[in-house]
């Protein structure tokens, strides 16, 4: 029996496969597709958001936090920072779905996250790959554009984008919004308010245009409208802080004494939020950006604040309270017939509600000397409060200091605060005509920490 089973069994097998007919996809599991849906990508895109705030160097940069030990990033160190993982990441996810999606939201969402990222690209580096970038091996050395010619695309890329939303239905993986058109669109024409605010010094023109432009459209009206990041109880998409602080016990920052002389001074109900009290004393107390890494430092001054490094903290990236920061200073430049004091103090106040969950101390607040309204003052109140307010999102609150000056920072054991970060050495190598190209135009071919992006010319 065994003998005559071994003997039949390949002339079962052989006349079995030859008879049957099997689909061409055979071997592809359809619970894990090869190629991501349009969704998916965005979803992915999205993931990374949080990254333009969750990070020391922005933190360094605006001088909201300082090194306790290992006192290194917060001196300015001279070396170039790479860009490619935007490109490789977040902006090849959203260029993908440009390219190939037919449905209108996912076109919508995908051109408005573009935008965001290259906002963030571009003013963080100056000149980078735009109008050739994203095309893979079709052109691995592509030119770098200028600054200007990128700003003039996002507004027509978030008007674009915003053209193609469809509020009837929905988007589906939408991480940020749930999938709420009318929210995306808000962020898509506060997104464009804000990059018109950057150009107040050097276009004013252009900035005003595109300013009143945005403001006559739906705009964010409530802290619910924020595009913020929302982590989880998941170590798989776990707060930065959280990872840094609680998981792997570092206390390697405190807030600076730039911020906490700030708050501390007029009661700032956020400062509490912010970071805690030195456990020497119980006093808020700001260490000095680039102080020696001494082991008292972790027990003078004020580490970060428990709910700042929650593991499913909220990330906050574009805020209702930054709308109205944009929306007073526009009014105290006369760009627009709105009341800067109303707006000002309705900025504030959305502020603390954002950061303390409550805006009862508001009103008391507003009231002190150097807080309350003063329209001799007013853009550097404006930008004092806005720089309070953007705490860890730091790329933003030093791009506004770049733009405004306030408030004032300071060197970091005699290093000054840069103006720009510098391209990467790779780039030099990689991409060697367009990068030369690129510095050339704008820093005389000095690829350095302390040249002036195009909008931060004198």
């Amino acid at each position: 029996m065994k003998k005559a089973f071994l003997i039949f069994l390949p002339l079962f097998l052989f006349v079995s496969c030859d008879l049957l007919e099997f689909d061409d996809d055979i071997n592809n599991n359809p619970n894990s597709p090869s190629e991501a849906s349009g969704p998916q990508l965005l979803a992915n895109a999205m993931r990374y958001t949080y990254d333009t705030s969750s990070n020391t160097s922005g933190q360094f940069l605006a001088q909201y936090m300082s090194e306790t030990q290992y006192v290194v990033a917060s001196l300015y160190p001279q070396e170039g920072t790479s860009f490619y993982g935007w490109y490789q990441n977040p902006l090849v996810n959203v260029e993908t779905v440009i390219n190939t999606a037919t449905a209108d939201n996912q076109l919508a969402v995908a051109k408005i996250l573009k935008a965001y990222f290259f906002w963030h690209v571009t003013d963080r580096w100056g000149d980078v790959p735009y109008s050739e970038a994203l095309q893979g091996s079709d052109n691995i050395t592509p030119v770098y554009d200028t600054q200007e010619s990128i700003y003039n695309s996002l507004f027509e890329l978030i008007d674009e984008g915003i053209g193609h939303i469809n509020e009837s239905t929905s988007l589906d993986s939408d991480i940020m919004y749930g999938g709420d058109m009318a929210k995306w669109r808000k962020f898509g024409n506060s997104l464009k308010l804000l990059i018109a605010l950057r150009l107040s010094e050097i276009d004013e023109t252009k900035a005003v245009e595109e300013f009143t432009d945005a403001l006559d459209l739906p705009i964010m009206d409530s802290n619910d409208d924020n595009f913020a990041y929302q982590h989880l109880d998941d170590q798989s998409n776990e707060n930065y802080w959280y990872n840094q602080v609680e998981r792997q016990s570092r206390e390697w920052w405190a807030l600076t004494e730039t911020l906490v002389n700030i708050m501390k001074p007029v009661d700032d109900p956020r400062l509490p939020v912010y970071g805690e009290p030195a456990r020497s004393d119980g006093e808020y107390r700001g260490l000095q950006i680039g102080s020696d890494p001494v082991d008292e430092n972790t027990e003078e001054f004020s580490l970060i604040g428990e709910d700042i490094r929650q593991q499913d903290a909220t990330i906050h990236l574009i805020t209702y309270s930054q709308v109205l920061f944009a929306r007073a200073e526009a009014a105290a430049r006369n760009w627009t017939n709105e009341d800067e004091e109303v707006l000002y103090n309705d900025a504030v106040t959305n502020s603390i509600l954002q950061w303390t969950g409550s805006d009862e101390s508001a009103g008391d607040f507003l009231v002190q000397p150097n807080i309350a309204f003063d329209s001799s003052t007013a853009i550097e109140q404006i930008a004092t409060q806005r720089y309070v307010h953007l705490f860890l999102n730091g790329y933003e609150a030093w791009a506004e200091w770049r733009r405004t000056g306030f408030p004032a920072l300071v060197p970091s054991n005699g290093n000054d605060v840069p103006t720009r970060q510098a391209y990467t050495s790779d780039e030099s190598f990689n991409n060697t005509e367009s990068y030369e190209a690129a510095i050339q135009r704008q820093f005389g071919g000095q690829n350095t920490i302390y040249g002036e992006v195009w909008w931060d010319e004198d």
